[in-house]
């Protein structure tokens, strides 16, 4: 009964590229949407907030908006496919 177990999980892998892919879309426009949020309720503030010290050249505009994307949509892409190859290789 535990090989058979055993022999399931070995089955389950992920396709590391649609995984890469999909965290990359998730972060790049939950970012751009989220920033799009703050600037319907506060308004433009270009302060740089906490992402802004990670990600160079966000702020809170409709250009740092795109930054973000741009900087989450490669993060996450890198962030994800890293992820997924060490799942697969564990």
């Amino acid at each position: 009964m535990a090989e058979s177990r055993i022999e399931s999980r070995s089955e389950m892998k992920l396709n590391v590229k649609a995984f890469a892919l999909t965290c990359a879309l998730v972060w790049g426009i939950g970012l751009f949407i989220l920033t799009w949020w703050i600037i319907a309720f506060d308004g433009t503030t270009g302060e740089v907030s906490f992402i802004g010290h990670v990600y160079r050249g966000y702020n809170i505009s409709p250009l740092g908006s795109v930054i973000g994307l741009v900087w989450g949509f490669a993060d996450a892409l890198i962030g994800g496919a890293i992820f997924a190859w060490l799942y697969n290789f564990a």
